[in-house]
C-alpha cells in the first residue's frame, strides 16, 4: 500500500511546552494541525523508520480520532510496529513502562494531563524518547523547527482499526499490536512493593481508604491493582471509569478539585487514607485522616522510608526536585549522605540524572513523584509506595509525617495560582521582578532579610546543556523562599504560580495552620511583585 502525500503549510504556535503541545480540542481539529506536528516527529526522529512506536492517551475527547490519524501516518512513514493500549488508553507512566520493557524507539502520548477534557476543552500530544521519558529540549526544538518549514505529510487511506480488541492487526506494512493497557505496568509494580504486606493492611478490618481516579485514565489501573490484586474492597476506587470529559470535572488531584475525597478523609469518622490521580495518571495527592501531605513532604517522606520497599532495599543513589519544590528532600539527602539536585520544572530534566544513575527518586511540587522504575512521574506508584510505608510502619499518615518533621524539621509550604492571567500583564510582572534582582540582596522585606535573588538557571550535570530564566528565586537568611514562575501547562492566558516556604526546626511550632503560618511571606510576595496592580487579581484562584 503506497503512502498518500498531502501538501500542507506551516501552522504558527506549535512549540511544545514543558509537557508537549497543548491547545484546545478545536485547535487540534483544524485541518492539518495534528498531522503537521506528528509528521514533524517522524521527520526529526529517523530511528522510528523501521522501529517500534508506542501510542496511547488518557481517553479524553479526541483521543480515539487522533490515535487513528497517528497510526495511519506511522505506517506511511515506515514504522515497523506500533503498540497501542486497548481502547486507545494508556496512562503516561504506563507508556514509559512499555517503551522500556519492549525496548521501543519511542512513544507518542496523547494527553493534556490535569487540564479539563471535552469538545470545548484541552488536548495535548508529546513525544517520549527511547528511555521512556519526555523528549529533551534538543528534540522538542527540532520538532518545532520542522513545523515551521513543513510542506507535506504522509498517511494511508485506510478505514479505522478496532482498538477495543486485543491482538495483532495489519495497517499497510505495519503491525499494530493492541495491548492490555494495565498488565505490564501492574507486573512492574509487583517487583517494587510488598504486595503481601499491603494485602494484610486491607484485610485487617480496620484500614479504610478511597482512591479517586477522577474519571480519568488511572481508573482501570487502580481497580486491577488495588481491588483485584491487593484485595481492597470493591468500591475502593471512586470515579473509576475513564470518560472523555472526565465526568465534567477538573482531573487535577488537589484540595480544590478533589473535594469529595477530602470530605471523606475529614472529621471524626474520616478515612485512614485517601489518594487521587490526574487525567493521564502521572500525578498524585495523598491524604490521611484530617491530614494533607504536601507533594514536597511526600517526596521527602518516601525518600526517608525507601529502604522499607523491596524495590529500593539497597538504598537510593540520590534525589532530585524541581526548583519550586520545597527543600524538605534536601534535608533527607544530607542525612543519607547522597546527592540532591535542584532542576527546572519539567520531568524531562530528571531523565539524564536517572539514566546516569545519579538519582533514584525525584519529584515536583505539582503533585508529581517518581523513581528510576520509569522515566515519568507516576501517580499510582506513589500511592502504592505510601500504602507499603503504612503497612510496614503500622502508623497513621499523620503520625508518619509528624515524626518526619520531628527528625528533619518542617518546611512549611504553599503554592498560590493566579490562573488565566492576561499574558502581557504576567510577563510585565516577571520583568519587573527581574529588574529588582540586583538590588534585593541584603534588603529587608517585612521581618526577612534577602540573602540571594536570581532568575534560576540550570546547567545539566550530565550533558552540560543550559536552561535559563526558569523562575525568579528570592531566598532569605532564615531559609525561607519565595519563587515566582509562569506555568507552561495551560492553554489560555498565563498561570502565575507563587511558591512560598519557610523552615521551622522547633517541633512545638509544627502544627500551625499553613496559610496562617505563611501570611508574612504571602504579604511580602504580593507587595514585591505588585500582583494586584499588574494582574488585576486580589486573590489566587487556587491555593495548595
Amino acid at each position: 500500500m503506497q503512502p498518500t502525500l498531502i501538501a500542507t503549510t506551516p501552522i504558527a504556535g506549535q512549540r511544545p511546552g514543558t509537557s508537549g503541545l497543548r491547545k484546545k480540542v478545536k485547535v487540534f481539529q483544524q485541518p492539518h494541525y495534528l498531522e503537521n506536528f506528528v509528521q514533524a516527529i517522524f521527520d526529526t526522529q529517523p530511528e522510528l523508520n523501521g522501529g517500534v512506536l508506542v501510542v496511547g492517551g488518557d481517553g479524553r475527547f479526541y483521543n480515539r480520532e487522533a490515535i487513528q490519524t497517528i497510526l495511519r501516518m506511522a505506517a506511511a512513514n515506515g514504522v515497523s510496529k506500533t503498540l497501542v493500549g486497548c481502547g486507545g488508553i494508556f496512562s503516561t507512566p504506563a507508556v514509559s513502562c512499555v517503551i522500556r520493557k519492549y525496548h521501543t524507539q519511542g512513544g507518542i502520548v496523547l494527553s493534556a494531563s490535569h487540564n479539563p477534557g471535552g469538545p470545548d476543552e484541552d488536548f495535548g500530544i508529546k513525544f517520549n524518547a527511547a528511555n521512556g521519558g519526555p523528549a529533551s529540549e534538543t528534540v522538542t526544538n527540532a520538532i518545532f523547527e520542522r513545523t515551521q518549514t513543513i510542506d507535506r505529510y504522509l498517511t494511508l487511506d485506510t478505514p479505522a482499526l478496532n482498538l477495543d480488541l486485543e491482538g495483532e492487526f495489519s495497517l499497510g506494512a505495519m503491525t499494530v499490536t493492541v495491548l492490555n493497557s494495565v498488565s505490564d505496568y501492574a507486573e512492574l509494580m509487583e517487583t517494587l512493593f510488598d504486595f503481601n504486606a499491603i494485602r494484610q493492611l486491607f484485610s485487617n478490618g480496620k484500614f479504610r481508604m478511597r482512591f479517586d481516579a477522577m474519571h480519568a485514565v488511572t481508573g482501570p489501573y487502580a481497580v486491577e491493582i488495588l481491588e483485584h490484586r491487593l484485595g481492597a474492597a470493591p468500591g475502593t476506587v471512586m470515579n473509576g471509569i475513564p470518560l472523555e470529559d472526565f465526568g465534567g470535572g477538573h482531573p487535577d488531584p488537589n484540595l480544590a478539585h478533589a473535594k469529595a475525597l477530602v470530605a471523606l478523609c475529614s472529621g471524626a469518622d474520616g478515612l485512614d487514607f485517601g489518594a487521587a490521580s490526574d487525567g493521564d495518571g502521572d500525578r498524585n495527592m495523598i491524604l490521611g485522616k484530617n491530614f494533607f501531605v504536601t507533594p514536597s513532604d511526600s517526596l521527602a517522606v518516601l525518600a526517608a522510608n525507601a529502604q522499607l520497599m523491596p524495590g529500593y532495599t539497597a538504598g537510593i543513589s540520590g534525589i532530585a526536585r524541581s526548583m519550586p519544590t520545597s527543600q524538605a528532600a534536601d534535608r533527607v539527602a544530607a542525612a543519607l549522605g547522597i546527592e540532591c539536585f535542584e532542576t527546572p520544572t519539567g520531568w524531562k530534566f530528571f531523565g539524564n540524572l536517572l539514566d546516569a544513575g545519579r538519582i533514584t527518586l525525584c519529584g515536583e511540587e505539582s503533585f508529581g513523584t517518581g523513581s528510576n522504575h520509569v522515566r515519568e512521574k507516576d501517580g499510582l506508584w506513589a500511592v502504592l509506595f505510601w500504602l507499603n510505608v503504612l503497612a510496614a510502619r503500622q502508623q497513621s499518615v499523620a503520625a508518619i509525617v509528624t515524626a518526619h518533621w520531628q527528625q528533619f524539621g518542617r518546611n512549611y509550604y504553599t503554592r498560590h495560582d493566579y490562573e488565566g492571567v492576561e499574558l502581557a500583564g504576567a510577563e510585565d510582572l516577571m520583568n519587573h521582578l527581574r529588574i529588582l534582582l540586583t538590588e534585593l540582596p541584603q534588603r529587608k522585606l517585612g521581618n526577612e532579610v534577602v540573602s540571594y535573588a536570581d532568575d534560576f538557571s540550570y546547567t545539566d550535570p550530565i550533558d552540560g546543556s543550559v536552561s535559563q530564566q526558569q523562575g525568579i528565586r528570592i531566598g532569605f537568611a532564615s531559609g525561607a523562599r519565595i519563587v515566582f514562575r509562569l506555568s507552561g501547562t495551560g492553554t489560555e492566558g498565563a498561570t502565575l504560580r507563587v511558591y512560598l516556604e519557610y523552615f521551622e526546626p522547633d517541633p512545638t511550632q509544627h502544627q500551625r495552620e499553613t496559610q496562617e503560618a505563611m501570611q508574612p511571606l504571602i504579604l511580602i510576595a504580593r507587595e514585591l511583585a505588585q500582583i494586584e496592580a499588574r494582574t488585576g487579581r486580589s486573590e489566587p484562584d487556587v491555593v495548595t
